[in-house]
């Protein structure tokens, strides 16, 4: 795989603080990569770095083969964009928002409108460019931001936690168009993110940040894929339950969850306790299923999210569990919001947190 941006020996001082300790990574082409790591880790500022806001303190960085200094920073800035986490759009329409930059490029106006409505149709805002951006809701805000960067064509996309405290809906559509720009123009993405479905499902690389160094990096179920104190000290981890544990005769334990709900787990713990399930863990069906899982919930599907190969589920059983199965199979199974399914899954798929 061709590198698009590599760090070398990245360090990053403010002061007295260390942001980033010596940090190497290579960014492949058309490749997303995920940071994952607790809030002070260093993910905002290697971001930052890679899009050539901000200068390191010591180590080089490359785009496309190319060292970037203070004679081609400035020219760097063009190639790559940054969404932020914190919103910040100008006091005008959405339209006039999304188009600053084209307006700064010297696009001409037939241009501007088609790659205007090219981008709000991709995060799901056609018909919105007459509405002022800052009366819009936190999720549409992101969407208009995400689509500011998008309209540009940068080979290098950056987001710092696109989906951080936005609703439902708003986070399906990001994670949607991150999949589609990726996959449909080949753009290459670095994401900052404590969402660890995101890092399993979009992405093709998790580099783990850890007191500003580069702990660990692998492809998602190589990082994610067993419980971990690192990690579940900071993920945002779906399917989250809490509630009553008793230990029942044969050695496994039943958890009172909230609305009568209850989860049999493969452990021995009494009291209150907080668990997660992984949504690839989870069989989803039309009937139920003969087989020894111990814990089978009846729902309906509230919400589908597609990413290509595979498609995300949040399924209401009583508790609302999130599910992830293969495009495939939700075809088969002609399922859809609204549809009735059964979810099952193992005692032993039930982690301790």
């Amino acid at each position: 795989m061709k590198t698009l941006v590599e760090l070398k020996g990245i360090t990053k001082r403010y002061r007295e603080i260390t942001a980033l300790d010596d940090v190497s990574l290579k960014v492949g082409e058309k490749e997303i990569l995920t940071v994952v790591g607790p809030n002070g880790s260093g993910k905002t500022t290697m971001l930052r770095i890679m899009a050539s806001i901000d200068e390191p303190t010591s180590g080089e960085v490359f785009l496309e083969g190319e060292k970037i200094n203070d004679k081609n920073r400035s020219q760097a800035r063009r190639r790559s964009t940054m969404v932020f986490q914190k919103t910040a759009l100008f006091n005008t329409t959405v339209y006039k928002n999304v188009a600053y930059g084209l307006k700064l490029r010297g696009y001409s106006k037939k241009e501007t409108e088609e790659k205007v409505k090219e981008a709000l149709s991709l995060v799901k805002l056609a018909g919105y460019e007459k509405r002022l951006a800052k009366k819009l809701s936190g999720g549409e805000q992101q969407r208009v931001s995400l689509a500011r960067a998008l309209i540009l064509d940068t080979r290098l996309l950056l987001l710092d936690e696109p989906t951080a405290n936005l609703d439902p809906k708003s986070v399906s559509i990001i994670e949607e168009t991150i999949s589609c720009v990726n996959r449909e123009f080949n753009t290459t993405i670095v994401m900052a993110t404590h969402n660890m479905f995101q890092a399993e499902t979009l992405t093709n690389r998790v580099a783990l940040l850890l007191g500003g160094r580069v702990a660990q990096i692998g492809t998602p179920k190589e990082i994610l894929r067993g419980p971990s104190t690192n990690l579940a000290s900071f993920a945002r981890l779906e399917n989250v339950f809490s509630g009553n544990s008793k230990i029942l005769q044969e050695g496994t334990s039943v958890i009172q969850v909230d609305d009568g709900v209850e989860i049999e787990a493969a452990l021995k713990k009494s009291g209150r306790i907080t668990v997660f399930v992984r949504p690839e863990d989870i069989i989803v069906s039309k009937k139920t299923v003969s087989s020894s899982a111990r814990n089978v919930f009846k729902g309906k599907i509230v919400e589908v999210s597609d990413f290509g190969s595979v498609v995300k589920l949040r399924v209401d059983a009583g508790k609302e569990f999130a599910v992830q199965i293969t495009k495939r199979s939700f075809v088969e199974m002609q399922l859809n919001v609204g549809s009735t399914v059964f979810l099952t899954f193992k005692a032993s798929s039930v982690h301790l947190i």
